[in-house]
């Protein structure tokens, strides 16, 4: 005869190895994908900007592309690489460092624009560089394709053209190159760098605001839009875009202030000459206090006079003090 073991309400109860296997294995997927997501969410730190080219020599415009190139370095090399045009885990999940490159780029493409279009060139009828003109098209790529080609392919060849401007103007080649550090040129960027500024303060600003009286006409008698215009406008950021908009504007403030670093020796004698060192210098002061630490796990968004801290209005005061003292430096560049 044959008996069969009988099985227990222990045995019953207890879940198939598979199962527990199953498990094991999902929790250390979504620990080790949780803790490299925080690794990757972390922003670089700020480096020092080369005033000396690669002979020790002091070339106009060195520091400023080189500084431009490293910036676009270090968005593609950083922790994690490039993230916004991920489509796998973790990086799929993850918004405020892709929203910090969004700031990031931005920035970027406005100064290799003027490079191209002012800091190259003499005269609004001078030739401008063939090299230049290719490579800085490549930072205008769509930045979250992720095959055929990668973005981070088109922002190399981008940093490829650089460097070999960047290499012309120090001597390095064959090549020649020119960088004029004018006031009329320095205005040009400066005016980008203001417009950038003053939307995303008034992005920020809006984490609190309602609705604005609509101003698009005002100042001009004649002025016409269109179409109809409210008398207001509803302006509120939606509370799942809050911290998006806070780290883009971090992103911004960061390669601005190595921006503004290369600015300071590239133009030192335009800048000496208007006695506006010290402007920059303020600038770079409060572009440094945004990129302040968050003390908090995520962006709080409390009330102008609530209980809670407000990180929007907080990083918007010091980006309209830093647009503020942009727009003083304008007008100084702009006196004989």
């Amino acid at each position: 005869m044959i008996f069969k073991s009988k099985k227990t309400a222990e045995d019953i109860a207890k879940p198939p190895l598979w199962r527990k296997i199953a498990a094991y294995f999902l929790l250390v997927f979504v620990l080790v994908n949780v803790g490299v997501g925080w690794y990757w969410s972390r922003s670089p730190d700020i480096f020092w900007v080369n005033e000396m080219g690669a002979r020790n020599q002091n070339v106009v415009g060195y520091s400023t592309t080189d500084t431009l190139i490293r910036v676009a370095e270090t968005l593609l090399d950083k922790p994690g690489g490039y993230l916004t045009n991920d489509v796998s885990p973790p990086s799929v999940f993850l918004d405020n460092i892709p929203n910090w490159e969004l700031g990031v780029v931005q920035q970027v493409r406005d100064l290799a624009r003027v490079i191209r279009n002012d800091y190259s060139r003499s005269q609004s009828q001078s030739r401008e560089d063939s090299g230049l003109a290719i490579a800085e098209q490549k930072f205008f790529f769509d930045t979250d394709s992720w095959i055929l080609p990668r973005t981070e392919t088109e922002y190399r060849h981008a940093i490829a053209g650089f460097k070999t401007y960047r290499d012309s103007l120090a001597g390095l080649n064959a090549d020649e190159a020119q960088f004029f550090a004018r006031a009329d040129n320095l205005r040009e960027w400066l005016a980008q760098v203001e417009k950038r500024l003053g939307s995303l303060t008034r992005r920020l600003g809006d984490s609190v605001a309602t609705d604005v009286i609509n101003t698009d006409l005002a100042g001009d008698r004649a002025a016409e839009a269109n179409t109809t215009l409210p008398d207001k406008v509803n302006v509120r950021t939606s509370w799942f875009e809050i911290d998006d908009v806070f780290f883009e504007a971090r992103g911004a403030a960061w390669a601005l202030v190595h921006f503004f670093r290369a600015a300071e020796f590239d133009f030192a004698h335009v800048l000496a000459d208007k006695n506006s060192e010290v402007s920059v210098r303020q600038i770079i002061r409060e572009l440094e206090a945004s990129l302040t630490p968050l003390s908090s796990p995520m962006v709080m968004n409390g009330g102008g006079y609530g209980v809670f801290a407000n990180h929007s209005l907080v990083m918007a005061n010091y980006l309209a003090r830093a647009n503020a003292a942009i727009i003083n430096l304008r007008e100084l560049l702009d006196q004989g």
